[in-house]
């Protein structure tokens, strides 16, 4: 009996489905023996789905009603478990309390003992408890929204994951736009770092992606204006799609830019101290925080930290602008639309002095073509750097990533990338018509 690729898809759903559970039984033990094997089998099995989703032209709608309940069936279990101690989550739930409560975040600092009296449970526990908060001041006004309604590190997770799901919809609206088949929504949907990263420890970075692709939704449709202002919210968020900005050369108008620069600054005035724009500790972040950054670790010895991110910032906007000047028309093919917005934030990483796994959330919603296939890979062959968090609670020091973690999750990639290039190679190489020896 023939295996048809829609039982196939299904198959390895259930597969998914099964591996993610158990993932998130263990997420207590996040880079334990079992969550770690869970975690490896999903990362499988999701590139096995990922070569479906790009060999079918079309699958039935049934497929992609089917593939997005079982994604929300697993990251209903993820949301269900408590985040880690020290995640970064309960950084966000202080920050909305402060506002609430008239502080400014970028001033006061946790471990202050006058601020002692503002702590409640959730927040004596977060991380880098003598920083001010990096966040810029998009993500702190929705840190602020949200705690209006509960203080709580529940709260947020449940408005991240309702985020993620809004991207779903957000994307299928691209891909209709764009005349691409409406399956490939799963290529993101299915992403294991969503359910660890959203629905598990709760990031922030989903939100600036939902930014982004509503900016890319809007410029497909040419809403210019609306394209501009979503990107500089996403841009307020997190400061990553900034290196995307030559992509919008051209596509929106000067007025548009300067409306965009208009709210953006507005969000800021919230939070100015003395006329100044506040930055938070996000230059101590630069100085001193060290992750799963190759190219960064490489050149550290050479260049001051400063210098280091703003090349990290410089190789994004040259991968954006080479983009840009490739695609000479104002839209752009499926194939363009994939790797102009995943690449240039994929190259800006790469050489940043922290990559850790909630980054790539930026990249998940452009997933969507062969295209991206090496930034596919990459976001199954970082779920090694979770052993970090197992061993710190076996009392190793924390960001001192063994050489086998990292040689895996680059050797992937850099192995992928030899495949592509030997198989394109042999493709291009003309065949003896006669099919005789030379």
């Amino acid at each position: 009996m023939k295996v048809t690729p829609e039982w196939r898809v299904y198959t390895l759903g259930a597969t998914l489905c099964v591996a993610l559970t158990i993932g998130s039984r263990n997420f207590s033990d996040r880079g334990g023996p079992y969550f770690m094997a869970s975690l490896t089998l999903a990362g499988i099995a999701y590139l096995f789905a990922i070569r479906e989703f790009f060999a079918a032209p079309r699958f039935s709608r049934r497929v992609v009603v089917i593939g997005l309940v079982l994604a929300a069936g697993w990251h209903i279990e993820f949301l269900r478990v408590p985040s880690g101690a020290d995640d970064d989550i309960h950084r966000y739930v202080w920050d909305g309390r402060l506002q609430r409560l008239g502080y400014n975040p970028y001033i006061v600092v946790p471990s202050d003992p006058a601020a002692k009296g503002l702590h409640i449970p959730e927040t004596r526990s977060l991380n880098n408890p003598d920083l001010a908060s990096p966040y810029p001041p998009g993500a702190q006004l929705f840190f602020r929204a949200v705690t209006a309604i509960q203080e709580s590190t529940f709260a947020l997770k449940v408005a991240f994951v309702v985020c993620e799901f809004a991207i779903v919809f957000v994307l299928l609206n691209i891909l209709l736009c764009t005349r691409q088949a409406a399956h490939l929504v799963l290529a993101f949907a299915w992403n294991p770092l969503l359910a660890i990263e959203v629905a598990g420890s709760g990031h922030i970075d989903i939100v600036g992606a939902l930014l982004l692709v509503v900016s890319v939704a809007t410029l497909v449709r040419r809403w210019r204006a609306a394209a501009a202002v979503a990107l500089g919210l996403a841009i307020a968020v997190k400061l990553l799609p900034v290196v995307l900005l030559p992509l919008y050369w051209k596509r929106v108008r000067i007025r548009d830019a300067a409306l965009a620069t208009a709210v953006v600054g507005l969000l800021y005035v919230p939070f100015l101290n003395h006329g100044r724009i506040p930055v938070g500790s996000l230059g101590t972040y630069v100085q001193n925080f060290r992750f799963n950054g190759p190219v960064f670790a490489a050149l550290d010895r050479f260049a001051p930290p400063q210098i280091l991110a703003g090349l990290a910032v410089l190789a994004g906007l040259a991968t954006a602008t080479w983009l840009r000047i490739r695609s000479a028309k104002p839209g752009w093919s499926p194939e363009q639309f994939a790797s102009m917005f995943a690449w240039p934030m994929a190259a800006s990483l790469l050489c940043a002095p922290a990559v850790f796994p909630w980054y790539l959330l930026w990249l998940l919603p452009f997933l969507t073509s062969a295209s991206t296939l090496l930034i596919i890979v990459w976001t199954v062959s970082i779920i090694p750097v979770y052993v970090q968090w197992h061993l710190r609670t076996l009392g190793r020091p924390w960001g001192a990533l063994h050489g086998w973690v990292m040689l895996i999750e680059y050797g992937c990639v850099a192995m992928a990338a030899a495949t592509i290039v030997w198989r394109r190679s042999r493709s291009a190489t003309p065949q003896n018509p006669s099919g005789l020896a030379e």
